[in-house]
């Protein structure tokens, strides 16, 4: 349903160069407490990105913008939660638990053997940790009104690749009276991207839901918006009618620029493949 997606930016559009996943961007009232927290608890170490103190995670970055006020956590964005894997889940949690972790899902196995919990990050984000292949950070949940065609946005716009190698069902699907499909499942780099259907959030946060149709922009939020790097935003332009002018980041010799994506994500595209300086 093409529609319900951002309507300045087409499917057809051509692919240009390589795009990779380059960070997430948090807002937070003490960058430098949730940077220790997150190196810390996962597989992340310090950094600076644009002179900046960041989190550097394996191939993509945290970055986090300073607040005055504690931002809105509640899933109302296409933004769920992101997270980490752990080979041996159920000593990850115990690990977890004996650090002072708090979390706000207690350890679940969901499947033989595949367990999950969910961590209460700083300013209350939700940060799942799950039975994975290895500890590196490994996946950001969206939710949306259409997965498969935000799914196939990402495909064609950005060089995404479909996880299980070819596109999802439309059919929807259940686990344990929830509904999760249609769902799309995305890789960039490392990262998986998880999409669920916004019939999940209405059946999950019934009250926060109930009268609502439309996601609201991540925008200030816990998780501000996602970044993909690109090798030139003048070529970025000429693909993406609905891109903001470039801008240099303050102090720096990066440039950045940012569209509107499906179910109003909001999409930075930073100049230059990320690397930890």
């Amino acid at each position: 349903m093409i529609s319900r997606l951002a309507p300045a930016i087409l499917l057809c559009l051509p692919l240009f160069g390589q795009v990779h996943f380059h960070h997430l961007h948090l807002n937070t009232t003490d960058p430098a407490g949730a940077q220790a927290f997150y190196t810390s608890k996962f597989d992340a170490e310090k950094g600076k990105f644009a002179g900046q103190d960041a989190v550097w995670a394996q191939k993509s970055w945290l970055l986090f913008n300073k607040v005055a006020h504690a931002p809105p956590h509640e899933v109302l964005s296409t933004i769920w939660h992101f997270g980490w894997g752990a080979v041996d889940m159920p000593t990850e949690y115990q690990k977890q638990l004996d650090r002072g972790t708090k979390f706000s899902w207690p350890l679940t196995e969901l499947f033989p053997k595949f367990f999950y919990a969910y961590v209460e990050g700083p300013e209350q984000a939700i940060i799942e940790l799950n039975t994975a292949g290895g500890s590196h950070f490994g996946h950001l949940h969206l939710i949306s009104a259409d997965p498969v065609s935000a799914g196939e946005w990402y495909v064609n716009q950005f060089g995404a690749k479909w996880r299980s190698g070819r596109p999802p069902t439309r059919e929807p699907r259940f686990l344990r009276g929830f509904q999760i499909g249609p769902s799309a499942s995305l890789m960039m780099d490392n990262v998986n991207i998880i999409i669920f259907p916004i019939e999940y959030a209405r059946q999950q946060w019934p009250d926060l839901w109930k009268e609502r149709n439309e996601f609201v922009s991540p925008k200030g939020r816990v998780v501000d918006h996602v970044a993909f790097s690109v090798e030139s935003l003048a070529d970025a332009a000429s693909k993406y009618p609905g891109l903001s002018k470039p801008e240099w980041i303050p102090g720096t010799k990066v440039r950045s620029a940012f569209l509107e994506g499906p179910d109003k994500i909001i999409i930075e595209l930073v100049e230059g493949h990320p690397v930890k300086e």
